[in-house]
């Protein structure tokens, strides 16, 4: 059966040395307005794995910045990243091999109009080392 990898603490730990001007996180602080720019990473339901090895691991990346241009900006970074940057490799805990983008960032609503939250929703197949 397929081992279990914890793809947010991989996406924050490698996203965290990528991007050094962004606060990286899975749940999002009481302070967010603070800590500008943030990239909120978050594995949600779905995905699959093929009963051997290989797992189908779906995210959503959110970020948050003080407005429209900068939310879009790194959103537009991080779809780079995850789609290019991140393809065919690897870590101590877990291999990713094809990445792809179910749905293309683009600004998301936010209850709170003193910053702006864009993101998009990745496909990730990987498996442990």
């Amino acid at each position: 059966m397929t081992a279990l990898v914890d793809i947010e603490l991989e996406l924050i730990t490698r996203a965290t040395a990528r991007f050094p001007q962004a606060v990286v996180r899975d749940e999002l602080d009481n302070n967010l307005a603070a800590e500008l720019p943030t990239i909120q990473i978050t594995q949600i339901p779905g995905g699959g794995d093929d009963g051997l090895k290989l797992s189908r691991l779906i995210v959503d990346i959110d970020v948050y910045a003080p407005d429209r241009a900068a939310a879009i900006a790194l959103a537009k970074d991080v779809h780079a990243w995850v789609t290019g940057e991140l393809r065919s490799t690897s870590s101590d805990t877990v291999v990713i091999g094809r990445t792809g983008c179910l749905s293309l960032p683009a600004i998301r609503p936010y209850e709170n109009t003193s910053l702006r939250r864009a993101g998009g929703t990745y496909e990730l197949f990987c498996h442990p080392v």
